[in-house]
């Protein structure tokens, strides 16, 4: 298959090319002052694709990639990706949209994540969850209102034989009580928020 970008598709000859259209930069940068001002550009993503477009089944790679470097997955670059690996928008939308691990909101700087499995659930996971949404002020899947916490449900943290188990910026927890949260959250937000 030619690629349209010039060259051999499999060598991702071209993208970088492509991605330095000023059109392109420009409509995704406009893109940026909507979501406040995130952190990414054209070029970014120009990066990241051209380096792992000669990858079989690229797309994964390259939704994780951007995933990590930027924290989510701009809506605006959706189009970007599907051009330069020769998708549909609705390709890459469907990957998207069909793993959970892929965001397209910019998530917060803290990420707060909740076992919802059978055997955190038997030791106390729903009311450590509720406890945290009380403390936090936020449901699954929001963020607080100044971009501290996100919080997220997990359906396994493979930590059942320390039940409940959250992940808290990267760290996991296991045996976690509303009291154990409270101090794990003091300890990385000293002026979180109170419950209610």
């Amino acid at each position: 298959m030619k690629n349209p970008f010039g060259g051999d598709k499999r060598e991702g000859a071209g993208v970088e090319n492509y991605f330095s259209n000023r059109l392109l930069v420009a409509a995704m940068d406009a893109g940026n002052s909507r979501n406040g001002g995130a952190d990414w550009d054209a070029r970014m993503i120009g990066e990241i694709v051209a380096g792992l477009a000669a990858k079989p089944g690229a797309l994964m790679p390259v939704l994780h990639a951007v995933n990590e470097r930027v924290g989510f997955i701009p809506p605006e670059a959706v189009p970007a990706i599907a051009r330069a690996l020769n998708l549909s928008r609705a390709e890459v939308h469907g990957v998207i949209s069909f793993y959970r691990d892929f965001r397209v909101e910019r998530p917060g700087r803290k990420i707060i994540r909740v076992c919802r499995a059978e055997s955190c659930q038997a030791m106390g996971a729903v009311a450590l969850a509720a406890h945290i949404q009380a403390r936090l002020g936020i449901d699954f899947g929001q963020t607080s209102g100044n971009g501290d916490f996100t919080l997220e449900p997990v359906y396994c943290l493979g930590n059942c034989a320390c039940s409940p188990a959250i992940v808290v910026v990267g760290d996991l927890h296991g045996r976690v009580t509303p009291k154990r949260f409270d101090e794990i959250l003091s300890a990385i937000a000293p002026d979180a928020r109170r419950p209610r």
